[in-house]
């Protein structure tokens, strides 16, 4: 599929903003008034800023509101009300424990629940396509709630957990790649299922010449050779680079070295994530299986 710049800010932002928050919830993090107020200003940023950023992919932004509307049936409702949900309880945590210097520990158990079943609806706007085998599995939203608790410890300063996460995640991230290229051509989908002309069925030519909608958003392609690169990459990037940077003596520079290179290789592995989603209706357009 087509890998928006917008929606690739949206996961990446939004599941390292409440990752963080949920380590607050936690006591992963310092609440104390001066250095909380960094890290609650850091967590509701990166939250924000992620949220907002995923109207830019609306054909109409204007008409977002609506999206609160589908919520019995649409995993994007559903996220959208317990990301308000999430904010809403995350910032009356934060307030007390900011303003009043009162940790309420419940509340902020709530607060970082919330902050990962917000992640889980996230990623079931995705995982719930079954027209997209590589992403209806359920590593698809142990990824990505992986992903938000590793960028929030990373992010909360706890070392050495961070440092574990990321061997794990790194290795849960190459076995979904390796499990997800096979995927598409596990499900049975073909040509003939896509026209549902018949198993004997064969293209003459495309559907048309031109560049539609379809073609553009969900029949994207990228060599394998260039993916496997980039897989490569990123594994070093996200998880090799940041691991080694922390098990260093630690120091600020360093810490903050890996927080950027996470980051960054999460940018990159969320572009895979999107480019490489194999779009059942690809086969009607010619995409060969697997």
């Amino acid at each position: 599929m087509h890998p928006a710049p917008s929606l690739i800010a949206f996961t990446v932002l939004s599941g390292l903003g409440f990752g963080l928050l949920a380590c607050l919830g936690l006591g992963l993090a310092p609440t104390e008034r001066w250095t909380g107020t960094v890290f609650f200003a850091l967590g509701f940023g990166l939250a924000g800023t992620g949220l907002l950023s995923s109207t830019l992919h609306l054909g109409h932004p204007e008409r977002a509101l609506k999206a609160f509307t589908q919520w019995r049936t649409s995993w994007l409702s559903r996220e959208a009300w317990l990301a308000c949900a999430t904010l809403a309880v995350a910032g009356l945590y934060a307030a007390l424990a900011v303003l009043a210097g009162l940790t309420v520990a419940p509340l902020g158990w709530l607060a970082a629940a919330l902050c990962l079943v917000t992640v889980g609806a996230t990623s079931m706007i995705y995982g719930q396509l079954r027209t997209v085998p590589r992403w209806h599995h359920w590593s698809t939203p142990a990824l990505f709630v992986g992903f938000a608790v590793t960028g929030g410890i990373l992010l909360a300063g706890q070392v050495t957990a961070a440092a574990v996460l990321l061997a794990l995640l790194g290795v849960a991230q190459f076995l979904a790649w390796r499990a997800g290229d096979r995927r598409l051509a596990a499900s049975g989908s073909t040509v003939a299922t896509a026209t549902g002309l018949g198993p004997r069925v064969r293209l003459f030519e495309p559907p048309h010449t031109g560049g539609n909608y379809l073609t553009h958003e969900m029949v994207f392609q990228v060599a394998r050779r260039h993916a496997t690169k980039l897989r490569s990459i990123a594994l070093v990037v996200a998880f090799i680079a940041p691991a080694v940077l922390l098990m260093l003596p630690f120091s600020h520079a360093l810490a903050a070295a890996a927080v950027v290179a996470h980051v960054a290789g999460m940018v990159l592995i969320r572009w895979l994530f999107f480019a490489e989603a194999e779009h059942v209706v690809g086969l009607y357009y010619g995409r060969p299986v697997g």
